[in-house]
């Protein structure tokens, strides 16, 4: 694996988006990489917490919340030992 192919895994790896085989494969780039495959990692989970920390939650409608609750109703009607 080239260190190209090393990065692109990378940030499929910090998502857990990689298969058993990817993943063994992945880990013995990383081995063979050393240091600078670290240092990649380590940006790789930087970015991915940063863009996880700038979104914002969708907000909840009224609409959804009632649904939800009706749910619930109609589970404790069909079991009411809930």
């Amino acid at each position: 694996m080239s260190f190209k192919e090393f990065e692109n895994r990378a940030r499929l790896y910090v998502i857990g988006a990689l298969d058993d085989v990817e993943t063994r494969e992945f880990e013995e780039a990383r081995g063979k990489f050393g240091q600078k495959a670290e240092d990649f990692i380590t940006e790789c989970y930087r970015l991915h917490e940063a863009f996880a920390l700038s979104l914002r939650p969708a907000k909840s409608s009224d609409a959804l919340k009632e649904r939800l609750m009706k749910m619930v109703r109609e589970r404790r009607q069909e079991d009411p030992s809930r």
